[in-house]
């Protein structure tokens, strides 16, 4: 059955079947091979998998992040972050970074995060001689921190399919995300030392002042969304939809760049990215229902336990390998929606903590989103400044082998997953 799984799954997804589609087809060959075809089992199943409340929080995280790019909250993040770090050489390299991270604490989507902050600096770095490759290479690395950073869509998913506590995937993604945020600027400061990039002007108290004056009630909201979260005050959705009516106040009334006329179109862009996540979420859920149905799990563990001998670090190596290879040829909510049902019964089997594993699992598909060739944050760099994905790839090795390293580096020491979350009862 895991030979007729994998097969019929890459088939159609090679035939270019869209990945819902797919999962649907998968499921319907399956029950075939069961003796199990039921038209009724396949639609209750993806009714069944859209119909849950903790999934509404991606439909308002979206919502909220588009507002806040057309609001002007994430300009004045990029503001902000130059500020702070743009007097230095290669500064709006680190300001990438940082405003991405900053940003990562709102939206919780890689492609919303990359679309933000590129669109406001790629066209600056431009102007001032940056390496266009190497800036989009890094803009599109830093973008993947956001679904690691909570809030994220990801971990929701992950919560969602494998009933583990939303609150704690999040905050076992902080120190992950930092890592990651850190390692990157290091790479950058070899590379801004080696092009030898002029230093941008150092502003004065008043300016950083200013600047952080301007940017607060956008550097509010992950506060407040987080801080609500771990707290009690409200739950993961119930945050979501916080974010999107504080977004809206401060975009409307305080910067007063978001109108009235601006709303149909902010609109449509989110219901149209819901609606292609919560249809694989549909789906996923009716390939989940067959994969437990024909013990898929239990063929995964015992071919696991073949090639760790029983070794809980090499099982992990191997996992992390098929969880890469996945990540480079599908997108990350469809392949999380695939392999976490899958995966998370072998990894509770070796005694694995759900919320390590989660984290590490989200850590490695986002990865995948900037490698080709389905790397949708990669195309999206390429997209906003004109480059080939040829041209991007080589820039982007010592980026990816940074988060290669940090991915190794959280796998194998999981107290930096687990130390923030087990603070909180």
């Amino acid at each position: 059955m895991l030979i007729a799984f994998l097969s019929s799954l890459f088939s159609f997804i090679f035939l270019n079947v869209p990945i819902a589609f797919s999962l649907i087809l998968t499921t319907i060959v399956l029950m075939v091979f069961s003796n199990e075809l039921s038209s009724a089992n396949i639609a209750s199943s993806i009714y069944r998998g859209i119909d849950n409340f903790p999934l509404m929080a991606i439909p308002f995280f979206m919502l909220a992040g588009e507002i806040m790019n057309v609001g002007g909250m994430s300009k004045r993040i990029v503001g902000f972050a130059n500020a702070l770090v743009g007097h230095v050489t290669g500064g709006l390299g680190y300001v990438a970074v940082m405003a991405s991270m900053l940003f990562a604490g709102v939206s919780g989507s890689a492609v919303a995060d990359t679309s933000a902050i590129g669109s406001i600096l790629l066209p600056i770095m431009k102007k001032e001689g940056y390496d266009t490759p190497k800036s989009t290479a890094l803009i599109a690395a830093a973008g993947t921190i956001g679904p690691i950073i909570p809030p994220s869509i990801p971990m929701i998913i992950f919560g969602v399919i494998g009933g583990v506590s939303i609150v704690k995937l999040f905050l076992g993604g902080i120190i992950p995300g930092i890592l990651i945020g850190v390692g990157l600027m290091i790479v950058w400061y070899f590379h801004a030392k080696k092009s030898g990039y002029r230093t941008g002007k150092r502003v004065n108290r008043s300016e950083f002042m200013q600047a952080l004056k301007g940017a607060s009630w956008a550097l509010m909201l992950p506060v407040i969304i987080l801080g609500g979260i771990v707290t009690g005050i409200y739950t993961p959705t119930e945050a979501a939809v916080v974010a999107v009516v504080y977004a809206f106040i401060i975009g409307m009334f305080v910067y007063r760049e978001l109108t009235f006329s601006q709303l149909p179109s902010i609109f449509m862009h989110a219901a149209k990215a819901t609606a292609i996540v919560l249809l694989v979420c549909g789906a996923a859920t009716a390939a989940g229902y067959m994969i437990t149905t024909a013990q898929i799990p239990k063929m995964l563990l015992n071919t696991l336990d073949q090639l760790s001998g029983g070794n809980v670090l090499l099982a992990m190596f191997w996992i992390n390998v098929l969880l890469i290879i996945v990540g480079c040829v599908m997108d990350l909510t469809p392949a999380l929606l695939i392999l976490g049902p899958m995966l998370l019964p072998v990894a509770e089997g070796y005694g694995l903590d759900p919320v390590y594993f989660g984290v590490v699992m989200c850590v490695n598909l986002c990865i995948g989103l900037i490698t080709p060739p389905v790397g949708t944050v990669l195309y999206v760099g390429c997209g906003l400044s004109k480059i080939s994905i040829g041209e991007i790839t080589k820039p982007l090795l010592p980026f990816i082998a940074v988060m290669f390293a940090v991915l190794l580096l959280i796998t194998y020491v999981p107290g930096l997953i687990t130390f923030i979350p087990n603070l909180v009862k």
